[in-house]
């Protein structure tokens, strides 16, 4: 719009002098017409009517050549000495000043300054009588030119910039209007990006049309990328259930210690199996791209889950969940992450549990993130404890059930989403658990 606004602005100034320029020589030259006019009418009026002697011309059909500083002029004059012979009554006596013509000129013109200060537009011709030569010389004032053409200019400087407004304005309206498809493009996008649709609208404008059927087609691909890799993993989790029973089988044929052993972490494979074949199986039912799951909720049905679990002893609930979050993951992904984390924090916690979930400031539509904070008034972790927490399969303490497999999942989950995971000292006095992942933008 700025290119074209100013191509616009440069064309039409360049249009407007040129019109200009072409008007000022149409009035200079039918200005200088009619002073030829009048000289021809003194060289009519002027020749000799007994063999010798000029006419002083006196009929002109101009009266304003009468009026004393008229500011209308004419003069004769011998040449080459510039003697005056018959002048204009307009002159009262003085001298018209005329530009001198170059040598060997018979006919000239210019501009000139009257007796009465004003400027002239002059027609000069050399003519010859019986042998005599005189230089004739018709003037007159350039007000009224200049005025129509100031005047012209004005009206020509007016339309022009109504004109170049109305140009600009279409320009305006081209752009806004013609680029609509472009846009509707970039909010499909953004609606599939943000979950709430699973393709682009292909009824766009044929030149827009097969970029929109391009990105569909990726979309696809990308889902049958994933689809293949979640059947991959499936199959694979299934692959290794069968070897895991028969070492199961095999080793509660003995007591010994190596057969525990091998018990034990025949064990431990069939929970990482069998947790990883799970998000396979329901996974592979929901969308790849554009998945939003609202926070919220989920973390309200979690926290009651968790009420109902630990009533027994006593736990104390308190959350802060601002309204409106969604999650740019899958739900399952979600309550893995988050039912970790509060599962933890209950089985550590002596009395309480606090549980936050906002929206981090600075956000962007390529990047807005909320965060999810777990606290507990447990007995917490120091900070080596802390590290070993996130490792794999580390168990800092076998007092309580699980797999120790909780944290480290969350860690590596929250990875694949681009997110942090931190683990802290609660204000509460236990440990504090905090998440940060990416979001849909707002109205997204």
């Amino acid at each position: 719009m700025a290119v074209a606004a100013l191509w616009s602005v440069a064309a039409l100034a360049l249009a407007g002098f040129i019109l200009v320029e072409l008007y000022r020589d149409t009035v200079e030259r039918a200005f200088d017409s009619q002073l030829e006019v009048y000289q021809k009418a003194i060289i009519g009026a002027m020749a000799p009517t007994d063999g010798s002697t000029i006419n002083r011309p006196e009929n002109l059909g101009e009266p304003r050549f009468n009026l004393p500083l008229s500011g209308w002029y004419w003069t004769i004059a011998d040449w080459p000495d510039w003697r005056i012979v018959h002048a204009s009554g307009s002159l009262v006596g003085d001298m018209l000043l005329v530009p001198p013509l170059a040598y060997g000129q018979r006919t000239g013109g210019g501009f000139a300054t009257g007796p009465g200060g004003e400027e002239l537009r002059v027609s000069q011709r050399i003519i010859s009588f019986d042998g005599k030569t005189y230089l004739i010389a018709v003037g007159g004032k350039t007000e009224g030119l200049r005025k129509d053409l100031a005047a012209f200019t004005g009206q020509v400087a007016l339309t022009l910039a109504v004109f170049g407004l109305g140009l600009v304005a279409a320009v305006l309206l081209q752009v806004r209007f013609g680029l609509l498809p472009i846009r509707r493009m970039q909010q499909s996008l953004a609606a599939v990006r943000n979950g709430e649709a699973e393709r682009i609208d292909e009824d766009l404008p044929r030149e827009l049309a097969p970029l929109a059927v391009e990105l569909n087609a990726l979309i696809r691909s990308n889902a049958e990328v994933v689809d293949r890799a979640r059947t991959h993993v499936g199959n694979l989790a299934h692959a290794l259930k069968t070897p895991l029973s028969v070492l199961s089988n095999e080793a509660a044929l003995s007591d010994d210690a190596f057969a525990r052993k091998v018990s034990e972490q025949a064990g431990l494979m069939r929970t990482q199996v069998d947790h990883h074949l799970e998000r396979a199986r329901q996974a592979a039912q929901r969308r790849v791209i554009g998945v939003a799951t609202p926070v919220e909720p989920v973390l309200a049905r979690l926290l009651r889950a968790m009420t109902r679990i630990h009533d027994a002893r006593g736990l104390a609930f308190d959350s802060q969940l601002e309204p409106g979050i969604r999650f740019r993951g899958e739900q399952q992904d979600l309550e893995d992450l988050a039912g970790n984390l509060i599962d933890n924090a209950c089985k550590w916690a002596d009395m309480r549990v606090e549980v936050t979930a906002r929206l981090l400031p600075g956000a962007t539509p390529e990047r807005t993130l909320f965060e999810i904070i777990v606290e507990d008034d447990g007995p917490g972790l120091t900070e080596a404890e802390r590290r070993e927490a996130v490792k794999r399969g580390r168990r800092l303490d076998e007092s309580v059930p699980g797999t120790g497999l909780g944290l480290s999942i969350v860690a590596d989950l929250v990875a694949l989403y681009g997110g942090s995971f931190e683990l802290g000292e609660a204000e509460i006095g236990g440990l504090k658990a905090r998440l940060v992942l990416p979001a849909t933008p707002a109205g997204g």
